[in-house]
């Protein structure tokens, strides 16, 4: 049992065009651009700034924003070159399993679901949420959940996610036009967001720019899981602001960059990837960059951070009813809305596709990889995935779990950017349309960053994840190790090998046997 055996590039492209598993390449590097804006620019935008100025950063949020966009970044760079080498769906998954072998490849899969699955259940719940307070602020009284028998049902969760399954079930080009016009309509409120803000900026609310680190209270159970990791390792006592502030804002706010390891999912349905994929993904990002920043320089410079800490959910709305203009909630709501739409559509693609991969090599059920003859689009799979979204959220308090989205998207991160070290020393025939500069060190900072933001997570993110990677060890050497295409490659392989031993066996013995008649005959 091998549990490193490696799966060739060429073996994965020959994949992707397996007649009834074939997805079809319709997008441009202005879809992918669009995407990438898509599915960061949510309601994260709305909200995160405001929870990282108020408990970790101060002013220095804007920081936090920047530690976290350059992360952000090198590890993209890693997933184009891979992206331009193999251009088929599977995104991380794919690339692990190219240079870092099976069990390793399972695992970033593994992960990938953990993130697109609960970021797609949560944020599908905080759609019904903002769409019941657009609701409020027209007057109509529209609650977000219904209780039924004793349960919270969320229904807009359910809305959105059988209206965007439907569209993607439809076909991914019909898919990324809808979502390209919401996102363009969610751009200009972040805009009117920044230009209103800024007429409300006091420069002494950026002072102090980095708050001094302060304890955050006792040392009892229920803040030793809250604290970061690192504080944990290294018996910190927990606190906030300062210097790790700023680290443990990015660690935070790194939930607005997730979506562009979702974009290189899309590998395979793109129009020459080799060119399409680096201008999308690096001008997607260039653009959601420049808005965090300016929108995080408007919210802190609006109120001060320590007006902020004293709400109970700080969101940008806070700093707008602060100063008086309370019309501006409106428009927020309705951004946050609008934001929160398209991210739910290019996750729930991202969490099909990532499947879709691990299904055709058999580490998951192979039925899953089909695709419609008519639609090239994976339709029996898109449905189980919006089906289960949709249940998780709207039946479940799934928002615990929040945290989880970034722990898994980092881990992929790492895996990615050593993955790179590994893919050049195999195979430095490969020529990709992009390499990551500077030879082998923005791989290296990319990985010991991201490992870095990790361990900036709380101590009970990391006591889930390692339970979800216990979860996922077990299905694997339960189905995925047996079932594995690879695995029954090498079995007939050896199982060739072993009938030829025992042909050639059989023939020196009946050789040995002859001569034996011969010597005999002679006497």
């Amino acid at each position: 049992m091998n549990l490193f055996r490696t799966k060739s590039i060429e073996q994965s492209i020959a994949d992707a065009d397996e007649p009834g598993r074939k997805l079809k390449r319709s997008l441009s590097t202005w879809d992918l651009m669009i995407m990438g804006v898509a599915v960061a620019v949510g309601a994260g935008i709305f909200s995160v700034g405001a929870k990282a100025a108020a408990n970790f950063a101060g002013p220095a949020v804007t920081i936090s924003f920047a530690v976290a966009a350059v992360t952000c970044a090198l590890a993209i760079m890693c997933y184009a070159e891979f992206a331009t080498a193999i251009p088929v769906a599977g995104s991380a998954y794919v690339f692990t399993y190219a240079t870092m072998g099976e069990v390793l490849a399972w695992i970033i899969g593994w992960n990938l679901i953990l993130e697109l699955f609960t970021a797609a259940a949560v944020i599908a719940k905080y759609w019904g949420i903002y769409l019941s307070k657009v609701f409020a602020l027209m007057g109509v009284d529209m609650p977000p959940a219904v209780n039924i028998a004793g349960v919270d049902l969320y229904w807009g969760a359910f809305l959105i996610v059988a209206i965007f399954t439907v569209l993607l079930v439809l076909g991914t080009k019909l898919s990324a036009r809808v979502g390209n016009v919401f996102t363009l309509i969610k751009i200009a409120v972040v805009l009117f967001v920044i230009v209103v803000g800024f007429t409300y900026v006091k420069f002494s609310n950026y002072a102090p720019f980095v708050p001094a680190s302060q304890p955050t209270g006792g040392n009892d159970g229920a803040d030793v899981m809250k604290q970061s990791f690192f504080g944990f390792l290294t018996g910190a006592v927990p606190a906030q602001y300062g210097t790790l502030g700023i680290f443990a804002g990015a660690a935070l706010v790194f939930f607005a960059f997730i979506g562009f390891d979702v974009v290189a999912t899309s590998a395979e349905e793109v129009k020459n990837p080799q060119k399409t994929l680096p201008r999308g993904i690096f001008g997607g990002l260039a653009l959601v960059t420049l808005l965090y920043i300016l929108v995080s320089l408007a919210l802190t410079g609006m109120v001060s951070y320590t007006q902020l800490a004293e709400a109970k959910n700080p969101t940008l709305t806070t700093a707008f009813e602060a100063v008086g203009n309370t019309d501006a909630a409106k428009v927020i709501a309705f951004g946050s809305l609008i934001g929160l739409t398209t991210v739910i559509m290019v996750l729930l693609m991202g969490l099909a596709r990532v499947v879709l991969a691990m299904s055709r090599d058999g580490l998951l059920p192979r039925a899953l990889s089909k695709t419609s003859a008519k639609r090239s689009t994976p339709v029996r799979l898109q449905i189980i995935c919006g089906a289960a979204v949709a249940i998780v959220a709207g039946l479940t308090n799934v928002d615990l779990l929040e945290e989880m989205i970034n722990i898994g998207t980092l881990s992929a991160f790492v895996m990615v950017s050593l993955g790179i070290l590994v893919l050049r020393k195999k195979r430095p025939d490969l020529k990709p349309a992009f390499r990551v500069p500077f030879g082998k060190v923005l791989p290296v900072v990319s990985a010991v960053l991201c490992v870095y933001l990790m361990t900036n997570l709380a101590v009970e993110t990391w006591i889930f994840f390692a339970i979800w990677l216990a979860i996922g060890l077990a299905i694997y050497f339960a189905y995925g190790q047996r079932h594995s295409r690879l695995n029954e490659k090498f079995a007939s392989a050896k199982a060739a090998v072993a009938g030829n031993a025992a042909m050639s066996d059989k023939a020196a013995a009946s050789d040995k046997s002859g001569d034996d008649e011969d010597s005999l005959s002679k006497v």
